[in-house]
């Protein structure tokens, strides 16, 4: 980590962060018989299933299916990419149809993948209604009219500046980084 680094949750926030978006979820669903949690690939998944299991942890009956949604190939941007993009695994072995889908993405920055994610489920069938849950959302340099409904933390960046979400499966320990690239 760099001097100019600023931790904006460490591992105490984000755990605090994610029961408080749990208990959210309850208090808009209390009955989530007829939702389903959407986790955006490839780290939007991590917090979907945090999400998943503390929703579980809080009451046992809180069985909601939950998925992971690739949007590569609806990205507004895929083909000007200099590198080939690898596609993550899209694992959806539900319909949506009619259904309330929390879409569920770790950073909202200027709304594209959201934009993206919103068109790919669409392939799954026509929810009855979608929420947005993020763990981050950097305000100020959206491209879309998007807003999250479930917001961890809003943090206030300028353009060169980027949010690290590092995860306890694949990064060792939960925090997020503010951070400003080296070749910038």
């Amino acid at each position: 980590m760099k001097h100019s680094d600023r931790i904006i949750l460490d591992s105490t926030q984000f755990d605090l962060t994610i029961k408080r978006l749990a208990h959210q979820l309850i208090e808009n669903h209390s009955n989530f018989s007829n939702t389903i949690i959407i986790g955006l690939q490839p780290r939007g998944t991590f917090l979907a299933n945090r999400i998943k299991a503390e929703l579980k942890s809080i009451d046992k009956k809180n069985e909601i299916p939950s998925g992971s949604l690739d949007v590569t190939f609806y990205r507004d941007d895929y083909r000007r990419q200099d590198n080939p993009l690898v596609p993550s695994k899209t694992e959806m072995n539900f319909d949506i149809e009619n259904k309330n889908v929390i879409l569920v993405d770790d950073v909202l920055f200027t709304g594209r993948t959201i934009r993206s994610g919103l068109d790919a489920m669409l392939a799954f069938g026509r929810p009855k209604m979608v929420e947005l849950l993020v763990l981050i959302n950097r305000r100020y340099e959206r491209h879309l009219p998007i807003q999250a409904d479930y917001i961890g933390k809003n943090v206030h960046t300028i353009v060169s500046e980027r949010a690290k979400v590092s995860w306890k499966e694949t990064d060792g320990e939960d925090k997020v980084i503010l951070y400003t690239p080296d070749d910038e």
